[in-house]
């Protein structure tokens, strides 16, 4: 049964390796030449406040909450559904974007945090190795600040929510899907006001007692792909790192 092309396209990057992350029956890894791919990315409003949800009477840490709402458009929203359809119906039968998308959060904390400790080694079969060439040297460049704001404990991860879906085809008949996620996560790395413009900032006071801390709201975008030709191992890769104003 041929899957329907929606629209096509062309696309010159070239799959690459695995991620341990996901399930490997549920996600996506690919990248060729023939492609149906959405339209770009699910548009999403954020809304965020800073609150205390709980303190400790012995003198504890009083934790603080914030809180990040999505709004995405229902139009793409749609769209997005009838991929993941698609998804289902001719390459996994199984695939579900909700354990997608805890999978993915796991990858992107664990991959933020060695691009900040720039580990590069440790990235192989995570990301794709001509990407990783690229991170390596665009992360040499960036001062320790902002090697800091890359990493992203799960804690510290606010909103996730999915973007562009992509289905694609090479002239040798191998079929792929990608899916890139956002990210919106909040950092304490001290970073200049005038280097990261449209970030939030938030003040937050810890204990009750001293200075607060301040955590500023940062997004990423990390794309995910995965071969679906038969006979191919179940593996995902990450094929694109973008984190704002700091990885671009």
């Amino acid at each position: 049964m041929a899957l329907p092309m929606l629209r096509g396209c062309y696309c010159s990057r070239t799959p690459s390796v695995l991620i341990r992350f996901l399930k490997p029956d549920h996600v996506v890894q690919p990248q060729s030449n023939k492609t149906t791919r959405l339209a770009p990315t699910l548009s999403v409003g954020v809304v965020s406040t800073v609150r205390p949800y709980s303190s400790d009477r012995g003198g504890g840490k009083q934790n603080q909450k914030v809180v990040v709402v999505g709004i995405p458009n229902p139009f793409i929203w749609f769209r997005t559904r009838i991929y993941y359809f698609l998804i289902r119906v001719y390459f996994d039968k199984e695939f579900k974007i909700e354990e997608f998308t805890e999978g993915s959060k796991q990858a992107f904390s664990h991959v933020s945090r060695l691009l900040s400790g720039s580990q590069f080694e440790s990235l192989e079969g995570l990301v794709a190795k001509d990407l990783i060439a690229k991170l390596e040297e665009k992360c040499a460049l960036l001062p320790p600040s902002h090697l800091q704001a890359l990493s992203a404990d799960p804690e510290d991860l606010m909103y996730t929510t999915p973007g562009d879906v992509g289905i694609y085809y090479d002239d040798d008949g191998r079929k792929f899907v990608s899916i890139l996620m956002r990210y919106w996560y909040l950092t304490s790395a001290r970073l200049p006001e005038e280097s990261l413009e449209g970030t939030r900032i938030f003040q937050v006071a810890i204990g009750g007692e001293g200075e607060p801390e301040t955590k500023r709201l940062l997004t990423a975008n990390y794309e995910f792909q995965r071969e679906f030709t038969k006979g191919v191992p179940p593996d995902w890769t990450i094929t694109r790192i973008e984190h704002s104003k700091l990885l671009d």
